[in-house]
């Protein structure tokens, strides 16, 4: 069941430590079985209730999830062991596509936005209990928030995406609870979910965005938040059409109940309207990132929703970090009432690269998804992942493999081509080609 590795301790911290040990260590792998509660209490010597408060604990912390009669297991991909795991140092002469940044050479310059916080900051510094967001912020968000249809509400800061949507899930949810999230889908957001002891249900994703019939058994199974990814999905580059969004918004109104986040981190680098999820049901959440368009050391996003929804993220938020700096919801007023970033054109920039490859693709036979954003999607034979990133890499170009990013989906490989020349697209496409088509068997996938 363990093999050789030895579970230990008398209280329930110590018998969860040691598991959780285990996992870090990778002696217990990602499936391992654990021990039946009893039977672990009578190898330690314990009460069996000591050994359930442990699982428990681990469960709630994302390292193990238990189902029913089949007993408890390490997660597939446990808490302890993330999918973003620090980058293996690539041989000389091999371009990364494996990070998902931005082009460097599209972001603006911070030094004058920030020159002006500090003017601001000197007229009037930042103490506490002042409005954790700046009113002008504020206004300017919500202003772009109505332009894109999203329904009214207050508006919160939180530190990039991912910190809003763990405060909208923590708001809402307890460990045990199901989120329904696109597979493949982001990394990050995969992981989070594990952490939070919550279970992930996988929601098929296609050009259009999730699958209705796959939301529609999410739900039905029992899912008590769906998060969504409006446009520049990661790592397919989906967007939610307007059909697609009136299905899923006439299906989630039976289901009010149910917590829905959308995801808009391409916002100011993908020209293509915003199909917002929210307002069908009771409790709804949008959060709009500053990372992509303007650095992703801002740490800055915008959080809109529901009043309940956003009155419990402020206050748990008070008593953790207190607010994001206001030094840098400054920086961001100046970038975009200076109009630092020309968003047009950094989607027309994006556009070209990822057009270009997905196109190249398609004319060498392989398929290829990429509507928008940063990144390109290219499905695999079942046993060809491993093997089409090493091709690669042998070939000159590091790709990210598909497993951390996916959970019930097909086997896949993405391409970041935010730092890719135009010129270097068929160069790349050739390499692609050549190292699917073996783990493919000689088929087009």
């Amino acid at each position: 069941m363990l093999g050789d590795y030895r579970i230990e301790g008398r209280r329930a911290s110590d018998i969860a430590a040691s598991v959780e040990a285990g996992v870090g260590s990778g002696a217990l792998a990602p499936g391992a079985l654990l021990p039946p509660m009893r039977e672990l209490a009578g190898e330690l010597g314990v009460n069996p209730n000591t050994v359930a408060a442990a699982y428990r604990t681990l469960r709630e912390r994302g390292v193990i999830e238990t189902d029913g009669r089949r007993g408890s297991r390490v997660r597939a991909r446990p808490s302890s062991a993330p999918r973003d795991v620090l980058p293996m140092a690539l041989p000389a002469g091999v371009r990364d596509l494996t990070t998902g940044n931005p082009d460097v050479s599209l972001l603006p310059a911070l030094d004058g936005a920030l020159a002006a916080a500090a003017r601001r900051y000197a007229q009037a510094p930042t103490l506490y209990g002042e409005d954790p967001v700046v009113p002008e912020l504020a206004r300017l968000a919500r202003a772009d928030l109505d332009a894109d249809g999203v329904p009214a509400g207050p508006v919160a800061v939180t530190s990039g995406a991912l910190d809003g949507i763990e405060r909208v899930l923590a708001a809402h949810l307890r460990p045990g609870d199901a989120v329904a999230v696109e597979d493949p889908g982001w990394a990050a957001a995969l992981d989070l979910v594990a952490a939070l002891g919550l279970r992930v249900l996988p929601v098929a994703v296609d050009d259009d965005g999730p699958e209705v019939d796959a939301v529609a058994r999410a739900l039905a199974a029992g899912a008590r938040a769906l998060v969504v990814t409006a446009r520049a999905q990661n790592p397919t580059g989906a967007v939610v059409s307007a059909q697609r969004a009136g299905e899923l918004r006439a299906l989630l109104a039976g289901y009010p109940e149910v917590v829905v986040i959308d995801d808009d981190h391409g916002h100011g680098i993908v020209d293509l309207p915003l199909r917002s999820l929210g307002g069908v049901t009771r409790h709804w959440a949008l959060v709009r990132s500053t990372a992509k368009a303007y650095g992703p050391d801002l740490r800055l996003a915008v959080l809109t929703g529901d009043a309940v929804t956003l009155d419990r993220v402020r206050g748990r938020q008070r008593l953790g970090p207190g607010w994001v700096s206001r030094l840098l919801q400054y920086a961001v007023v100046d970038l975009w009432t200076s109009h630092a970033v020309d968003h047009a054109a950094v989607a027309r920039a994006y556009d070209a690269r990822r057009d270009a490859l997905v196109a190249a693709l398609r004319e060498r036979g392989v398929r290829a998804h990429g509507r928008s954003g940063l990144n390109v999607w290219v499905p695999v034979a079942a046993t060809g992942e491993t093997a089409v990133v090493a091709g690669l890499q042998a070939a000159g170009w590091a790709v990210s493999g598909g497993a951390r990013h996916r959970v019930e989906s097909g086997p896949g490989v993405r391409l970041t081509v935010s730092t890719l020349a135009v010129s270097e697209v068929p160069a790349l496409a050739d390499a692609v080609a050549a190292a699917v088509r073996p783990a493919s068997a000689g088929r087009s996938v």
